[in-house]
């Protein structure tokens, strides 16, 4: 009887070590915006060196469009790739503070989903020319990252005073326009 008492406890033992997959939706979650915060890391030094690797986007992602008076609500990922190249070609970036990232929530749950919200400052420069001096701005941004279950960014959006900066840098001035136009 006692070696039949031995192998229950042994049994036992075995089976209150077993580890199951993490249930707790909460608890994954939270690995999940680890996770998906290191892809975010790694996009905003790719951003930075201008080397961005785009494979950590999913093929069918999208990126809300929020400029003032866009023609269209989004862009795609070939349409981004272009766009950032552009940027790249004409300005330098580097980010002056630490990024802070918090974790995102479902909208219809409220719930934390693995999502990661990204908060930073930027120095844009536009670079000297022939005729011109070189010109820097800070902008303060906020993006939100959205993933798919491959770990991949499938959602993007991004809010800053974009305007501002671009007639910052290319020094247009709208301060004497809008005082002409309060006299009227």
């Amino acid at each position: 009887m006692k070696p039949l008492y031995l192998l229950l406890i042994i049994a036992v033992a075995f089976t209150a070590c077993k580890t199951e997959p993490e249930t707790d939706p909460a608890v994954n979650a939270d690995m999940m915006f680890t996770e998906n915060s290191k892809t975010v890391l790694a996009n905003v030094q790719g951003w930075e060196s201008e080397s961005l690797d785009y494979s950590m986007y999913a093929d069918d992602f999208v990126m809300l469009e929020t400029a003032f008076g866009s023609e269209k609500d989004s862009i795609g990922l070939a349409e981004m790739k272009g766009y950032d190249k552009q940027m790249w070609e004409a300005y330098d970036f580097e980010m002056v503070t630490d990024p802070v990232l918090l974790p995102g929530v479902n909208p219809d749950t409220k719930e934390p989903d693995g999502s990661v919200r990204h908060y930073s400052t930027w120095k844009v420069i536009k670079p000297a020319t022939d005729s011109t001096e070189a010109r820097s701005g800070e902008i303060k941004l906020y993006e939100s990252f959205d993933f798919d279950e491959e770990g991949k960014i499938i959602y993007q959006q991004i809010y800053g005073d974009f305007t501002g900066l671009m007639m910052h840098l290319h020094n247009m001035d709208m301060k004497p326009k809008m005082e002409e136009e309060e006299k009227m």
